[in-house]
Formats: C-alpha cells, structure tokens, sequence
C-alpha cells in the first residue's frame, strides 16, 4: 500500500529489493515502482502519439528515442539518457520525429538511434530533417563500404546512405513526404508498392526492406484486402519479395547486423488475414516461407497502424544467445539458427497485451518500450465507448522484467489459416504452420468446391524440410471435418495438399491445458466485490497540458444513488491528494461519464450488436451485473493500449480489437471477476483502476491510498489481468426461444475458456436434431461439427474435448421449436 507516511518504510523495502546477488545489478534510488513501472521515466510529448522507438544499452547507459503518429520534419519528442541508478537526462539535442531505427555501428563504435549517433563516450551528433527528412524506421550495413557508411530508411520509402565519421548524407531515394502533392495520403509513396515502412536489414548482397501497409480508404476499413510488402535492394534495382504485410526484417547479428553477412540467414515476419507470416533468405536458394498462428488479432489492420514494431532481438549473453520474438501478442522462443534446412526450435512462451515497441536485455533484466497512452485514438471508435476520449496528453512508459517474464503471462492460445476460402491448385502444398510447442492441437478442413477431394497432412518432424504423410481426409464437396491431433505426433512443421483442384479453408488451433483458477483475489485484494454495496469509486482521467498528473472525479455509490466525493491528483511519486479544481472535476464528470445500454442482458446471455449491426453473444459473470443499480456504475470499453481497447463485461476483462481489425469478431477473454471495477485507465505505463477499499489495502503494494484515507485507486500493468484467474461464464444463444427451423442461432464465444459443456433442450412434441457448427476465425467460414437429435421432454449434456477450439459456435435446427441451448464455461 502506498501512503505517504509509509515513505521512509517503502524507501527501505526498495533498496532491500534492489541489491540482488547479481553482477548486473545496481542498487537504485527508491523511485515509486509497481509491477516493473517506474512512473518517473514516463514520456510525454505534445503529439497525437507517444511510443517507444527504441531502447538500446550503449556506453553504459540506457538510450530511449520516442515518436509521434506521423512528424517526417521533427516533432516535441525526446531522446533520453537513462542511468544505472534510473535517473535520466532529456538530451538537449533532441529533434523528434518518427524514429524507430537502431543499429550499433562496430568499426566506428557508434549508436545510432533515430537521428542520432552517439559514440562510446555517451556524446550525441545529431542529423538535421532537412539534411535526411522522414520517419526513420531502420538502418541497415552498407552493401560496399560497411566500415565506412550506414543506409537509413524511412516509412514513406526514402532512402539514405549516411557517412558514420562527419555524418554527410547521400539522398538514395527521395522520401515520399517531400514530394507528396496536395491531397494525397500521409502514408504514399510512389516507389514501392504497400505503404509504412518498418523493417530494414542488409546482407547476402541485397538491402531488404518491409511496409506493412496500405493507403486508401478501403484499408482504413477492410483487414483483409491486399497490403504490404517485402523488398529487397541490389544496390541498383528495387525486386518485389512477397505482396504481404511485413515488419520486421534482422538477422542473427540483431541490430549489429550480420557477422557474416555473405552467408549468415536473413529473416522477416509479417502476416495476413489468415496467420502470422515467418521469411528466411537463404544466400543460395533464396527465400522460404512458414506460417504461425496468431495470439491476438488487434494487430490486424489493412493501413498497418496496429502493429507498431515487432521485434526479434537476442536478449542473452555472448556466451549464450537467446532469441525472443515478439508477433501478434505472442512472446515467441527464436533459435538463433533458424535457416534453411534447419527451421526446428521456433516455441511459444505466453500472451501478452501490452503494445511493445522495443526491448532489449539491460541489468540482468529485460526492458520493454511500449506504446501506453495515445492522445488520439484514430481509427480506434466504437459506440460502446460512449464520447469518452484518449487522455490529455499522449504519454508512454518502460516495463522493466525478470528475464522470464515472457514464459509467466497469458495463455499461448493461437490460431491460423493455410487456405481461407480461397482457390487451392491440385498437388500444390500449402506453406507450413508451425506444429510444435502446444499439447492440443487440432485443425478444421472445408471442402467448398462442388466434387470431393482429399485432404493429405504432411509434417515436418525436425525442421529438415522432410516431408512424411500423416493423415488423408476425404471431404465432399460442401463438406468439413473437425480432427485433432494425438500429443504423441510429434513435428516441427504441418502442410496440406489436395489431390485435386477446389476451393478450400484450413484452420489450425492450438492450446495448453489452462493452468489458472477462476476468480484468482491475489494482487486484487482490496478491489470492491460485486456483492459489497456502499463504496468510493472514481472517474480517471490522465491531465493534459503539460500537468503530468492523473485527475479522479470522486464518486460515492450507494444503492442506486451517486455523489461527487470531490477531486483528486496523484503524480509521479504516486502521492494521491485531495485538490481544489471543480473546472477539472466538472471536465471529467461530463466527459467521461460511463454510458449506459452497452450491451443487453437477456435471459440467455450478454448481447452485443456492434457498429456494423453484427450480433454477438457473449457469456454472464456473477447475477449482481446485471442489477439495476450498476447501470453507468461500471466502465465497460476503454483504450488502454494504443489502438486497441478493455472490454470488462458482466464480469469479464476481454481485449478487444479495433473495428478496423475486426473489432467484436475477433474478442479474446482475459479473466474472469467479481469485482466493482468503476473505472480504469493508463497512466505513465500503469494500469489504474478504481473502486477501491482504502482500509482493505495494508499489506497490497498494488494500492495506492489518499492522504487523507478517503480514496484508494488500484495500480499495476495491463498484463496483470491474466491474475485475475482464468475466464469463466454461462450464457447461450438460446433461452426458450422460439427458434425456425434452418435458421442459425447468434454467434456465441467459444474460444478460449476451459471445462466447456452444453445444456441442450426443446418443447417440441417430437425429436429435434440440432446441428453444432463451429467458426475457427472470427471471419471465415461455418462448419458443421456434430449433429445432436433430443428427444421430447429430454436435456442433451455435451461436453467438448479438451482440445477442440473455435472462435465462435452456433446452433442449427432442423424444426420449429422453442429450444435452450446453455455452455457453462467452469
């Protein structure tokens, strides 16, 4: 618990914590932290925007390059000096922009870093705009004179050779914001097909470069549509790749490029609407291609905005590198080995739901940049959120960690596409889906042409590119099939090929049995229970202009009734205080009030119509959330992390994907509660909530209490929540309803909860038979499961396998009737 008279006590318990047995290691000063946030590093600038480009450990500091959305000419953003101890210092010769390139430069010994160059003494250069305009976003060893010159390359396609001893620049290519004309895109470019550039890295004689967008109103709109690409560069002439959305492009040398670079592999990552994309460049053969599913889907996004930059870095030591990948809210174990012929080693680790800009190993710790806090939230509305706004000020923040933090957060529940409705040649295999690293396994096949045809799983089992037969599926023609894999079959890699012409979807899920229990107190001890009535809650609001601070409206819940409880500020030292400013109070209670009628309770389930009129149904927590009192008690969608939101449902924190990503189709629950959570928001790199027990909090760090013991707020990280427990519900898309016969019920979630089972029945006279179809995606196609036929007066119990995952289920029925179809997820 925080207090302000409990300071010298908390100074106490911090320098104890700090001096660890570790060479790494130093004692720091006792700056307030909570769950690896230091609110004092916290970033702010004056843009719509504020993430972290870069974080890289060079002459015996911690070097930090910030970004706002869109500034090729300079911006309000920083270049900042972190000590060992956690002091910093804002570098005077800051210029800003859009920086999110790195590169340690060995002969020279130098960083670069945005625009910068620092050498080994800490002393810092500074390349003007005008000399090399745009939003630089890599750098990369020169092709014939790496001793002597870097590239640079920026997101609108320019490209730059700069001189590492006086820094003279070389224009190669011409950004595209210099000769951008009236009316067009901020993103265009006419050089290169795809839009917002992200990766660049040299080697094996080309310079590669990656955009994971595209311009146009359609990709504002549409994930799905054509996007991307991936580039490479001999020197003289531009060649198209693949027509994909690529980010990151490196090598085992990481941001020193590669010690070998004629012979040494290059890789990129990407994806598309189906799964994450896996590149690797070989000297002799070229490029291969290899698939991963996808944890999360809010990176999804034709423009690219989503994404930021995923990184693989190797966070070891000289002596023993270790790879970690970061795609698509995944944290993925990379061999640093991974070429041809030798794909074996690529796991997951856990899930996560911060926005990650960088990473790096630092102090025997790993140090995450992430993207916290945008003062715009672009494409990133939705009704659900009523008019409420981003904060005042963009502000963002490092996450300091164990080194396995990575293996300790969400579930690595993932799933991915070979083929989604598409047009698949006779005997052509598909690309690879990763196949090891999760004990169930299971994938679904559609046959969507008119004739029947034979599915052949082929796997890879060490990653030699040696391809056996595992399983041959005949599907007629409008027929799917459902199979899963035993724990026994063992491979690196999984393929499938047809031995005939159709059109077809295949659908890979991948679990672990869940290792959490439900409604986990833990850390959250103190948050107000859904039963308990009568407490001090509070709007959060993180202050603009430049104030720094978190702004609270008090509330008073009583019943039904509310009171302001006046207004409070906490800051960087997290001293929460009781203020006189009604105008900033007045602000926030006005704009941002919790809207009511969200979503609707029915007897069934939790309804959701979201902003294309789609319907959704989701599963009930504890009967207390739908009481009348907690009608615009609760905070229900909010930003949290740039571009993507908090959807805390009738007892359920679930992250939800901008609209432009697919918004509700492609909802993932986080955990389940039973809690009065009234608001939250992010502030400095923290997770706040509020409705908080201030005389519960002794002994909870995570609670931060008022100066005069009136109001308490809870503090700790976005990813906390997989703490909470594991999600859990019971609801469907049926409750003595009157149901046609071939009309499908609504979509109701299925996708990872645990110990799932159907409650199935009618009032029908007669036999009923009701047909389980299944949508794996979130946008791809139904397909049938089982058929379940109930007879009169009878309930059908079904209890799924362990291993089956799909992202949505519905029911069909083959006769009118009134039915009650209820998933209890335990």
């Amino acid at each position: 618990m925080y207090r302000l008279k409990n300071w010298s006590f908390y100074l106490l318990l911090t320098l104890l914590a700090c001096n660890k047995n570790s060479p790494e290691v130093v004692e720091r000063p006792a700056y307030p932290h909570i769950s690896g946030i230091y609110p004092h590093l916290a970033y702010y600038n004056e843009e719509g925007e504020c993430g972290t480009g870069a974080v890289v450990p060079w002459a015996g500091k911690l070097w930090v390059v910030t970004y706002g959305p869109h500034f090729p000419f300079g911006s309000s953003d920083k270049l900042y000096e972190i000590n060992p101890d956690l002091s910093f210092t804002t570098r005077e010769e800051s210029i800003g922009g859009t920086p999110a390139n790195r590169m340690i430069h060995r002969e020279s010994e130098q960083l670069f870093i945005g625009p910068y160059a620092i050498d080994n003494t800490g002393e810092v250069r500074t390349i003007s705009y005008e000399t090399m305009p745009g939003r630089h976003t890599g750098n990369a060893r020169h092709l014939t004179d790496p001793a002597n010159k870097i590239y640079y390359g920026t997101m609108e396609e320019g490209f730059y050779e700069v001189n590492v001893h006086n820094l003279e620049t070389n224009t190669l290519y011409v950004d595209g914001n210099v000769t951008r004309k009236e009316g067009e895109m901020a993103q265009e470019a006419e050089l290169l097909l795809g839009a917002h550039g992200k990766g660049l890295y040299s080697g094996q004689g080309v310079m590669v470069y990656s955009n994971n967008g595209e311009t146009g109103q359609e990709a504002l709109k549409d994930f799905s549509i054509e996007a991307g690409a991936l580039y490479e560069w001999d020197g003289t002439d531009w060649h198209l790749v693949r027509r994909n959305q690529f980010v990151e492009v490196t090598g085992p040398g990481g941001i020193h490029g590669n010690p070998n670079p004629e012979t040494d592999p290059i890789w990129a990552t990407g994806w598309d609407h189906k799964s994450v994309i896996l590149g690797v460049r070989d000297a002799e053969e070229g490029w291969d291609f290899y698939r991963l599913p996808k944890a999360s889907h809010s990176y999804d996004g034709a423009h690219g905005w989503n994404t930021e930059w995923p990184r693989i870095r190797d966070v070891g030591t000289e002596e023993e590198p270790d790879y970690l990948m970061t795609m698509h809210g995944m944290f993925w174990k990379f061999p640093g080995s991974f070429q041809k012929g030798q794909t074996g080693g690529i796991r997951p680790r856990s899930a996560y739901l911060k926005v990650i800009g960088d990473f790096t190993r630092w102090q025997n710790g790993l140090v995450f940049g992430c993207d916290d806090s945008a003062q715009r939230e672009f494409l990133n509305k939705r009704s659900a959120k009523g008019n409420i706004e981003g904060p005042g000020q963009s502000n963002s923040n490092l996450w300091f960690t164990d080194m396995d933090m990575p293996d300790k957060l969400g579930p690595a529940t993932a799933n991915g596409a070979l083929w989604l409705e598409e047009e698949v040649a006779a005997n052509e295999p598909s690309e690879p889906m990763l196949f090891s690293g999760w004990k169930e396994k299971n994938v679904w096949l559609q046959n969507q042409g008119d004739r029947a045809v034979n599915f052949s799983l082929e796997i890879d089992r060490n990653g030699t590119g040696d391809w056996e037969e595992l399983q041959v599926v005949s599907l007629d023609g409008a027929e799917s099939s459902w199979l899963s894999f035993d724990q026994d079959t063992k491979g690196e890699w999984i393929r499938v090929t047809t031995d005939g012409a159709t059109r077809a979807s295949v659908h890979f899920s991948f679990s672990n049995p869940e290792q959490r229990t439900a409604y986990q107190k833990d850390i959250f001890e103190g948050i107000i229970p859904i039963q308990k009535d009568g407490y001090t809650g509070g709007l959060l609001y993180g202050l603009g202009d430049n104030r720094r601070k978190l702004g609270i409206a008090a509330k008073r819940y009583q019943g039904e009734s509310v009171e302001n409880a006046g207004y409070y500020e906490m800051d960087e030292k997290l001293q929460l205080v009781k203020v006189e400013d009604s105008e900033t109070e007045s602000f926030i209670n006005e704009g941002f009030a919790i809207p009511e009628k969200v979503f609707e309770v029915d007897e069934a389930s939790v309804l959701i119509q979201d902003d294309q009129g789609r319907r959704w149904r989701l599963p009930k927590g504890d009967p207390a959330f739908t009481a009348p009192s907690m009608a615009g008690k609760l905070r229900i969608a909010r930003e949290v992390a740039t571009e993507r939101d908090l959807f805390n449902c009738h007892g359920t924190f679930y992250e939800l994907p901008a609209e432009n990503a697919d918004g509700f189709a492609k909802i993932r629950p986080v955990a389940s509660h039973k809690l009065r959570i009234n608001d939250y928001a992010s502030y400095r790199g923290m997770l706040l909530l509020s409705g908080v027990d201030p005389q519960a909090a002794d002994g909870n760090e995570h609670i931060i209490v008022s100066e005069d013991g009136e109001l308490a707020v809870w503090a700790g990280v976005i990813d906390d929540l997989w703490k909470l427990g594991k999600p859990v519900g019971k609801g469907g898309p049926w409750a003595n309803t009157v149901v046609e016969a071939g009309v499908p019920s609504d979509p109701y979630l299925f996708a990872f909860y645990d110990q799932r089972k159907l409650e199935l029945q009618h009032d029908s006279s007669k036999e009923v038979t009701f047909t389980i179809q299944f949508e794996p995606v979130g946008h791809g196609p139904w397909m049938d499961w089982k058929e379940i036929t109930v007879a009169p007066g009878q309930t059908h119990l079904e209890s799924f396998p362990d291993e089956i995952e799909a992202r949505w289920v519905r029911l069909v029925a083959n006769d009118r009737c009134s039915a009650t179809a209820t998933f209890t997820y335990e």
